[in-house]
């Protein structure tokens, strides 16, 4: 199967963000839009239930729901933080077991949460999300060149997640890094968005936008 080149529609995102989180009403999704756009240059068929693992807030993976080419969503995370507006289904997890059964999803995502899992656990998380995931795992991360690239990274995360009471510590990935996580976990890298531009002027010069990185983990 080929990608599916689509784009987000930005003002119906902005509503549905808006809907759950009131802060959207004024506040323009852009990152948030980038990161679906650099999801679905990935996309692959419509699977009929999808996984947002770390799902956070949940409004990502409703936006998911009504905006992308699937039949359901359903949103875990470690901590209970779900917006109680949502209409996609979510529950709480222990971070190592997923609550399914084998195969029991089509595909799954990790948006910005697997540098917010510790380096030890990460292989078995990855294991545990092949057994309970029969297809791809769309991940959106960080992509970290050096210490630089972390500092930066740290800055960005504290900026993004404190506001809504998002994880803030965190160990970035290299390239390397995501290709032995990849191949640990019984999957293998088969294919990265082009380049995003989440950020530009200062911001842009501050937080380059090759610190953003979107691939599909296929099954191997």
């Amino acid at each position: 199967m080929t990608a599916m080149p689509l784009t987000i529609d930005r003002r119906r995102l902005q509503d549905i963000l808006a809907e759950h989180l009131p802060v959207f009403a004024v506040k323009v999704p852009h990152y948030q839009a980038v990161m679906l756009d650099s999801l679905l240059e990935l996309w692959i068929g419509r699977p009929a239930r999808l996984l947002d693992i770390g799902g956070g807030t949940g409004v990502i993976a409703q936006a998911m729901a009504d905006l992308f080419p699937v039949e359901s969503v359903e949103a875990i995370d470690l901590v209970d933080r779900f917006c109680p507006t949502l209409k996609v289904p979510t529950r709480q997890y222990d971070g190592r077991h997923i609550p399914s059964a084998d195969n029991a999803f089509d595909a799954a995502v990790l948006n910005n949460v697997l540098h917010h899992v510790p380096p030890e656990v990460r292989a078995d998380l990855m294991r545990e999300i092949r057994r309970a995931v029969a297809g791809p795992v769309y991940i959106k991360d960080h992509l970290a060149v050096g210490m630089i690239d972390r500092l930066r990274l740290t800055a960005l995360d504290a900026w993004g997640n404190i506001p809504f009471g998002g994880m803030v510590k965190a160990n970035y990935l290299s390239r390397p890094d995501w290709d032995a996580l990849a191949d640990a976990g019984g999957y293998r890298i088969g294919a990265i968005a082009g380049p995003a531009g989440y950020r530009t002027g200062l911001a842009g010069l501050a937080f380059p936008n090759r610190l953003e990185i979107t691939m599909r983990f296929d099954p191997a």
